[in-house]
């Protein structure tokens, strides 16, 4: 036999399942990093959002009124076109405000939901804030809040 210099076919499997093993361990790590990057932007998100609302009351909603919805926030400058647009970081958001009466304030609901939920999703958690500005999450849809104002099964972020 000659003297060939090379791998044999069983050096290259075990190589190749070293390599299969690594990655199995490697990419569940990977999209939870993901999912957790989406999940601190949406937060970011809702925060921006918030004091956008914030901004607009004092501005152009004359210190009552709140914005009707992102593209009112957007046109103004008070958020980035990405994010007016309802879509960013792997969240759909929305946010409603309706006007002051005599006897009733002007108040927002603001809401963060993930484009797909699961381990290969965009992320797990839905977030929702209003003019009290405190984020809440939870593991399911939340709703806005309508008369209670604060959602029920949600639970404040720190």
């Amino acid at each position: 036999m000659k003297n060939e210099k090379g791998f044999s076919l069983i050096e290259l499997l075990i190589v190749v399942a070293i390599i299969g093993i690594i990655a199995a361990i490697a990419i569940p790590n990977l999209l939870k990093s993901r999912q957790a990057a989406n999940e601190a932007a949406a937060i970011s998100a809702v925060r921006t959002v918030g004091t956008a609302q914030a901004t607009y009351q004092s501005t152009k909603g004359f210190g009552k009124d709140f914005a009707n919805n992102l593209t009112a926030l957007n046109t103004e400058g008070s958020v980035d076109s990405v994010l007016g647009s309802g879509s960013k970081s792997g969240y759909s958001f929305t946010t409603s405000g309706t006007a002051s009466t005599s006897t009733t304030p002007s108040f927002f609901d603001s809401t963060a939901a993930p484009l797909s939920t699961g381990t290969f999703g965009t992320g797990n958690r839905f977030f929702y804030s209003n003019e009290t500005y405190v984020i809440y999450q939870d593991t399911a849809a939340i709703a806005a809040a309508g008369a209670s104002r604060i959602p029920t099964s949600g639970q404040a972020l720190q």
